[in-house]
């Protein structure tokens, strides 16, 4: 017995915790399922913009857009009326189809969220095309950023910048490869993990929730502080460069060709290092200077090339003792050689106009060169880098050691966009000395959660999910995962299983989305056995909250370590009975109490056929413990999808106390059925049941959430710091939920006798005769 789908939903408010260390927007909410239109551009049409385009349109409106020639033309003439295959690492295969592909940039009027999956160089050009049509709120993502895109996008939207979201991403998400261009591709395999910043880092809660869940679980979008960070992390704008230099310089190289081409990162010998160590001490004087004049400023991220390595390649590597033998000893690098043209005599010259060069010079190493001038730090490795890389481009970039060359516009040096103070950098950036003082301070004073260095290599990510229930939101959810990654349907209530097996056959089932999608998937399993928990990297129990101690049990001998267990929802004190029912085990797991469930949706067949009628905007949930967030995170916002937004409250005992149907449905039965108020004889109708509401049933309600509030107030006051806010009074609640909904909401009564969504429900009852009796076993 469960709040119905329209009762119960999140608040719109600030919240601080895993994204910030303070106050951060949170995306406006309702109390009931809606449709969220979400429309998401797809820009390029290489291997990563095609993966992408076929990966987010099988579940969203997706449009690929691409500006270069007619590339656009020739893929919709090679996809023709076929859905585009992608095959992804997990092993399962997704056909779906684009809502179009175009070189008309005015489509991203229609966007909530545009993707860059082109080379960086082309990153200003599609900024400045979109422009006059791009709408507020936007979230702007590059796959890479690599440096200054929070400034180039700046630059090329003027005052619209400020109304958009952009997010800088490290690199892309995946390995890929086209298997037939414009019609399949394969997924070799993805990033564990992706560090990405956002500007302004207020919006990181959207702008996360929108990103991993269109990328699914892998990579977990991991949050960088900002996108500063992001800029002088970018290891191409001095690996590239550096390495190029180092092998082709004057000083090593006699312009003669070469019998063979020489290793690229494994050929790495002690002048390139020297090359690289003065590149990267460079890099760190800027964040030295920067951190000293913004207080507070957390670059952390970029960390030396050495420190790169030992983060992204860590036991990859068989020495890692210095820089060089971090690049000579990485078996991902293997056989790679310099980039290079034949010769006469089968002889090899450098290609010196190679992306190494034309890209990251332009993109990332000026972006350094040009910080570091406004900041007054002499550069002398990367002054003599670029001078001599600028030669080989053919491009006058840096003139009597200025960035004023008449090529500088060409670049992401902040000279290009007529940046040449420390005040316009920082406002360009977004950066602001005194909300970043004040994020510092409050940050000093409570843990950070638990943040993985991202892993550099792509892998195979074995994820297997257990999704527990038979009734609506289990066979939902079991579709809707089954889709991407292995997924096991769980059923301990008598032959659920059994019957679900047998109806579903060898067919797919079909779920049709509230976005008119239609996803088609297989669960590898559908059984009673709980020794399936073995296999299990999370569990999602979509059953009636009275029978989650059942399923707890049931698994605690087969649970293996860091597996995430969320509850959809988790009512009152769920964590508790978890802790309970595991006992020690409990410390190796991580549970995520959910406030409610995500969805609104029916069968249309039985075990073959659902359907989602809307999708919360937003949902709560804790982790306990709440230093697992960012994987209990990507993991279920990764396996929702973009909506309902994933919100994080604080801790469990914050969604155990907010627990409205703890108060609303024992009060409101009281209210009407006791002795004070009901004489046990049946009655002509059955009453209105939130509508029917009076001043008798307010005050019953209205003791039982002050008490609740009581409960609130004494555990604060017994531990400093607790952060209870989630649990609110009732009347809170309501205004929270339904705001904007209900004609008056002067009052708790007044809220619920007026909320539309109740229009109609009645008191459960049972027929006496052509009249009603209360069911008091409800």
């Amino acid at each position: 017995s469960s709040l119905p789908s329209c009762l119960v939903g999140p608040p719109t408010r600030a919240f601080k915790t895993f994204f910030s260390s303070t106050e951060v927007d949170h995306p406006t909410t309702m109390g009931d399922e809606e449709k969220n239109p979400f429309t998401v551009l797809v820009c390029g049409g290489g291997n990563g913009a095609q993966v992408a385009t076929a990966m987010y349109a099988a579940r969203y409106s997706t449009i690929a857009v691409s500006l270069y020639a007619d590339e656009a033309a020739k893929w919709k003439a090679a996809l023709g009326d076929d859905d585009y295959e992608l095959t992804l690492d997990t092993g399962k295969v997704i056909k779906s189809r684009p809502d179009d592909i175009t070189n008309d940039p005015s489509v991203a009027a229609k966007a909530d969220a545009i993707v860059l999956a082109v080379p960086s160089f082309a990153h200003g050009q599609y900024f400045e095309a979109f422009e006059p049509y791009i709408k507020k709120d936007t979230v702007i993502a590059c796959m890479p950023a690599r440096s200054g895109g929070d400034i180039l996008l700046a630059a090329k939207l003027g005052k619209k910048a400020d109304d958009v979201i952009f997010v800088g991403f490290e690199t892309l998400p995946w390995a890929c490869r086209f298997t037939e261009w414009g019609r399949k591709a394969t997924i070799l395999g993805t990033k564990g993990s992706i560090l990405a910043a956002v500007t302004p880092p207020a919006k990181t809660p959207k702008a996360f929730s929108v990103l991993q869940g269109c990328l699914g679980v892998f990579p977990n979008c991991t949050v960088s502080p900002n996108n500063l960070g992001i800029s002088l992390r970018n290891p191409g704008a001095q690996i590239h460069p550096g390495v190029m230099y180092g092998r082709w310089c004057p000083e090593k190289w006699d312009g003669n060709p070469v019998d063979e081409k020489p290793l690229f990162y494994q050929g790495v010998e002690e002048f390139s290092e020297s090359v690289l160590l003065g590149l990267t001490n460079e890099v760190q004087l800027i964040r030295q200077k920067m951190e000293e004049m913004v207080p507070g400023l957390d670059l952390g991220d970029a960390g030396t090339l050495h420190q790169w390595y030992l983060d992204c390649y860590g036991g990859q590597m068989t020495d890692d003792s210095s820089l060089r033998a971090c690049m000579n000893t990485n078996p991902g690098y293997r056989g790679l050689t310099h980039p290079c043209k034949e010769a006469d005599g089968g002889k090899f010259v450098p290609d010196l106009k190679y992306r190494y060069l034309s890209e990251d010079v332009p993109t990332g190493l000026c972006f350094n060169k040009g910080l570091g001038e406004i900041l007054g730090i002499d550069m002398p490795m990367t002054d003599k880098v670029l001078l001599w890389a600028q030669d080989c481009i053919g491009m006058q970039i840096m003139v009597d050691g200025k960035m004023n060359g008449p090529d500088i516009g060409k670049t992401r040096a902040p000279q290009a966009t007529g940046i040449n103070t420390l005040d316009g950098f920082l406002q360009a950036s977004k950066i602001d000395k005194a909300t970043v003082a004040a994020e510092a301070a409050a940050s000093s004073k409570k843990a950070k959660p638990e943040k993985k260095p991202p892993a550099e290599g792509e892998g195979q990510n074995p994820f297997c999910v257990l999704v527990c229930g038979g009734g609506n939101g289990a066979q939902v959810a079991t579709a809707m995962f089954s889709a991407r990654y292995p997924t096991i349907a769980v059923s301990l209530f008598a032959d659920e299983a059994a019957k679900w097996k047998a109806a579903l056959g060898d067919n797919e089932y079909e779920l049709t989305l509230d976005t008119g999608k239609v996803l088609k998937s297989k669960p590898d399993d559908i059984t009673n056995d709980p020794s399936v928990a073995a296999k299990a990297d999370a569990i999602v129990l979509a059953v009636p909250s009275f029978a989650h101690g059942e399923y707890f049990e049931a698994f605690a001998p087969y649970m293996r370590k860091g597996c995430v267990v969320a509850c959809m929802p988790a009512r009152s004190g769920g964590d508790i009975l978890f802790a309970s029912k595991l006992g020690e085990k409990a410390k190796d797991m991580i549970f995520m109490g959910f406030e409610t469930l995500p969805w609104a949706c029916r069968f249309t067949e039985w075990g073959k056929k659902a359907t989602i009628l809307g999708t919360k905007g937003s949902i709560l949930a804790a982790v306990t413990p709440p230093s697992k967030f960012p994987q209990a995170f990507a993991i279920m916002q990764g396996s929702l999808g973009v909506f309902p937004h994933v919100t994080e409250s604080p801790n469990n005992l914050g969604i155990s106390l907010r627990n409205p149907g703890a108060q609303i449905h024992p009060g409101v039965m009281y209210g009407r059925w006791c002795p004070e108020k009901w004489d046990g004889q049946p009655v002509a109708q059955k009453p209105l049941f939130y509508q029917g509401v009076e001043e008798f049933t307010e005050s019953v309600l209205m003791g039982l959430t002050n008490e609740v509030q009581a409960i609130k107030k004494k555990m604060e006051e017994m531990i400093p710091g607790l952060d209870l806010k989630d649990a609110c009074t009732l009347h809170q609640w309501y205004k929270d939920c339904y705001g904007g909904q209900m004609t008056d909401d002067s009052t708790l009564k007044a809220c619920m006798n007026t909320n539309p969504g109740y229009r109609g429900l009645t008191h459960p009852c049972v027929e006496a005769g052509g009249m009603f009796m209360p069911d008091l076993k409800y």
